[in-house]
């Protein structure tokens, strides 16, 4: 017996002695190691744990996806998002890349990912995100992840403003998806969520009792029906009935923390919820302390700093941190705590900085900013506020550089980054935004849209914004820089010009001017009226014979717009530049008249251009940084399809095209040669890009484009192109139109240009007639032939144009003159090129007059000494 367990005992230990620990096994051993454990101290064993692992092998590799879901759950727990998000990124990138399988990845990681992507406000990669998993989903017939993600990118489109798509979605899902009691229920709470914030408040409070009703059963589905109830709290509180708001809070509370396991965002958002209440019903203090436990819950250590704003390094890209920023910035602002309001705000601006470094999409950083956008307005009405109290031009300063800040940042950082990212990034970049744009026109087509082609197009999509994402630049930074207002002072000088600057807010118009090294602001709160007379005066230029139909009342409605806003109309200068913002982008401010007067002679009339030389830009930012012209010579790249024979056909283009070849050496196609293909082929090597063609400013759902002689190009199909110009020249309809983002400006065909590298544009802003496009456009080039700067040369060509014998005076109405707008510097071309390539020839000239001198004398001393 004896020796039986003693060779039992060898034979164990032989065994021991043979078997490998594999990497597979010490992967699930960490995870198992962590995952009975979790902690903050127990993650940091995993990360570095993690960097020992190179795994290579499939089932290495379905560990290592496993180990970093895992890892990414308990991140978020711990309310490390942006590390959350990451290691889901690196678990889908992997999973994908190397086809791997027996893992439900759309439960573990993209269902989550998704959540994590709408929480931190990327709204294109959660739709994206959910969209695939929906695919997935449908495919293998999977009702239950369907129902799932029918109810994430509900939560998407709630999130990003589009309730009224969210409840579209819903509705359709309830009526037409087989749905057990619970799935009915959890939808229902959706949609009477967007009901609520749609103010359809009889709506909501219907689907909502519905949902509890379905639900009051299902204990894994507290948290649902505590939410229910939670929205029913701030309708009844919206409609001022507080004791009936407050019973239904009190419920959503017990539940809520009934409830096991909870996350503490969902805890933090819980507390912001409550705050709302406190603060609707007037009760500050209450509001200020769930505040507070905001902050408790969701900042390490936020009770050693024992005071109230948390300190800027214990903020994260956290949207309820934002949320109670704000809110308490609101209660300081009531209180009559203008300065501890502004510090707040600081906090919420940091943080929103935070979140756009993670995004990717234009889209989701345009978002983004509408909330910067709302905030910067609350900030300016508070410097306001202090500016009259203390009378201190620092605070009208600091107003002035924070609203210039919201103004088209996305272009200026995208601008910005173009100039650090490495060529790698920028083939990412384009092969991205080719995909979106083949969703985009795929969608276009409604109900013969191809699934199957936009779901592969997401699939690439996302497989190459993970792959941007672990390229990009450590160093990469989207902080907004302040603007200096010396430097700025200093170039307005130079250029001899004044500056007004808008911000259009939700509740009034603050009108910056700068000029003699001085600002002012006035304030214009925005009434019915102001909004009628803004909205009529654009209308005048909806069709041609609406001005020359009413003459007197387009003289009263111009000159009104004038005397409200007053351009220029104390300045000494003769330049002016103004930066429009909001619906004002839409106005051409030439066109004002300055005196009122009973003349129907349109040439007679008293605009603001016969005062002012009237030049735009974006921001100051981007006057201030103009950047020097890259080519000493006048060549032009001109595209004319005119479209012959066609409904299209736009027979003065064949003018428009003979009067600037006549004039500039280029190349210009023409005809079936004015293709897409042949003008990028080209774009790279003119100072003038010049398009006479087809465009449109598209609509709420379909995007701006231009036409060429093959195809109809989208806005955003324009951004990679390679083009270097001094000027690009839009001879086409509305191509400074299109979608309206107060912060951002209009996504336009000019908008296109100026992403892809054009820096000087002239554009159109309604349908401009093509007889008289060609006769502004022979007056424009005349004067850039002489010389002029484009600045100057727009402003001419305007008045050249007025003044034109051969135009009859139903033709010079401002329809067909002020139509053509410039952004770009006013420097002219000949005093920063020519003159600096004149100053070298003499230097050099004279240069090798001293040396020729020099010899020459050499030569006479040598020939002195030989004799």
């Amino acid at each position: 017996m004896k020796q039986v367990l003693l060779l039992l005992l060898f034979a164990q230990f032989a065994f021991c002695q043979n078997v490998k620990i594999t990497l597979e096994d010490t992967i699930y051993d960490a995870i198992d190691n962590f995952v009975a454990k979790p902690s903050p101290e127990s993650l940091k064993k995993l990360e570095s744990s993690e960097k020992k692992f190179n795994p290579k092998t499939k089932s290495e590799l379905l560990a290592f996806v496993i180990l970093k879901c895992n890892k990414a759950y308990f991140e978020n727990q711990f309310g490390l998002t942006s590390k959350a998000i990451s290691d889901y990124e690196k678990a889908w990138q992997l999973f994908q890349t190397h086809q791997l399988k027996n893992y439900d990845i759309t439960e573990y990681c993209l269902k989550p990912l998704g959540n994590l992507y709408t929480v931190t406000e990327d709204y294109d990669n959660a739709e994206n995100t959910i969209k695939q998993y929906f695919f997935i989903a449908s495919m293998e017939g999977n009702q239950q992840q369907k129902i799932a993600s029918v109810l994430n990118l509900s939560n998407v489109y709630q999130s990003s403003g589009k309730s009224d798509q969210a409840i579209a979605l819903l509705e359709k899902t309830i009526k037409t998806e087989k749905l057990s009691y619970t799935q009915k229920g959890i939808l229902l709470n959706n949609l009477g969520a967007n009901y609520t914030i749609t103010a359809n408040f009889k709506q909501a409070k219907k689907a909502l009792q519905t949902s509890i009703s379905l639900l009051k059963n299902s204990t894994n589905q507290i948290i649902t029906v505590s939410n229910a109830n939670r929205n029913l709290a701030l309708i009844y509180n919206r409609e001022r009935d507080f004791k009936t708001a407050d019973s239904y809070f009190a419920t959503a509370k017990k539940m809520f923390f009934e409830s096991k396991n909870l996350e503490p965002r969902k805890t933090g958002r819980f507390y912001y919820d409550e705050a709302l209440l406190f603060f609707e019903q007037g009760k500050q203090t209450e509001a200020t302390q769930s505040i507070t436990a905001v902050f408790k819950t969701l900042i390490p250590d936020y009770e050693k700093q024992q005071k109230l704003l948390p300190d800027t390094n214990s903020l994260y890209a956290e949207t309820v941190l934002i949320d109670a920023l704000d809110l308490q910035a609101q209660l300081f602002s009531d209180q009559n705590q203008p300065k501890k309001a502004l510090e707040c705000y600081t906090l919420s601006f940091h943080i929103e900085e935070l979140l756009q470094s993670l995004f990717v999409y234009e889209n989701s950083k345009i978002i983004s900013q509408i909330r910067n956008r709302n905030r910067t307005e609350k900030c300016i009405s508070l410097y306001t506020s202090l500016y009259q109290k203390e009378k201190k031009i620092s605070y009208i300063e600091t107003a002035y550089q924070l609203q210039d800040q919201t103004k088209s940042s996305v272009l200026k950082h995208y601008i910005a980054e173009n100039q650090i990212i490495s060529q790698e990034e920028k083939r990412i970049l384009e092969a991205l935004q080719s995909w979106s744009d083949n969703i985009l026109k795929e969608q276009q087509k409604l109900d013969a849209a191809d699934i199957s082609k936009i779901n592969h197009a997401i699939k690439k999509q996302n497989e190459l914004m993970l792959l941007l994402k672990s390229k990009r630049l450590k160093t990469t930074d989207s902080k907004n820089e302040i603007i200096n207002l010396t430097d700025l002072y200093e170039k307005l000088e130079k250029d001899k010009t004044d500056m007004i600057s808008f911000f259009y807010g939700t509740k009034d118009i603050y009108l910056f001017t700068l000029s003699n090294r001085k600002i002012t602001l006035k304030v214009f709160e925005i009434t019915s009226q102001l909004q009628t007379d803004i909205y009529g005066f654009i209308n005048y230029f909806s069709d041609a014979n609406v001005i020359t139909n009413n003459t007197k009342g387009y003289n009263l409605s111009a000159n009104k717009l004038y005397e409200t806003f007053q351009p220029g109309k104390h300045s000494t200068q003769k330049n002016l530049v103004i930066i429009p913002d909001g619906i004002l982008n839409f106005i051409p401010f030439e066109a004002l008249i300055v005196e009122k007067t009973a003349t129907a002679n349109f040439t007679k009339m008293h605009y603001l251009v016969n005062d002012f030389k009237v030049g735009y830009a974006n921001s100051a930012d981007f006057y201030l940084n103009s950047k020097p012209f890259k080519h000493t010579k006048e060549t032009v790249l001109g595209v004319f399809p005119v479209f012959e024979n066609s409904p299209l056909e736009l027979p003065f283009s064949k003018v428009e095209l003979e009067n600037i070849e006549k004039s500039f050496t280029g190349i210009y196609l023409k005809r079936n040669k004015a293709t897409f293909t042949n003008f990028k082929a080209n774009a790279a090597d003119f100072s003038i890009l010049h398009l006479s063609t087809h465009a449109s400013s598209g609509d709420l759902y379909t995007p701006a484009s231009i036409r060429f002689y093959d195809q109809e190009v989208l806005y955003s199909e324009l951004y990679h192109l390679n083009i270097h110009p001094d000027l690009v020249v839009l001879s086409a309809c509305e191509t400074g139109l299109g979608k309206l983002y107060k912060a951002e400006g209009a996504m336009s065909v000019a908008r296109g240009f100026q992403f892809a590298g054009a820096r000087n544009l002239m554009f159109s802003l309604w349908k401009v007639n093509d007889y008289t496009t060609s006769v502004f456009m022979n007056h424009f080039y005349l004067n850039v032939k002489n010389h002029n700067s484009y600045f100057e040369s727009n402003h001419k060509a305007k008045l050249d144009y007025l003044n034109d014998s051969h135009i009859p005076n139903a033709k010079k109405s401002p329809y067909y003159w002020s139509a053509m707008v410039y952004y770009g510097t006013l420097e002219p071309k000949t005093e920063t090129h020519y003159s600096i390539y004149i100053g070298l020839g003499i230097i050099f000239g004279f240069g090798l007059f001293l040396l020729f001198k020099k010899i020459k004398d050499g030569r006479i001393r040598e020939n002195s000494k030989k004799k």
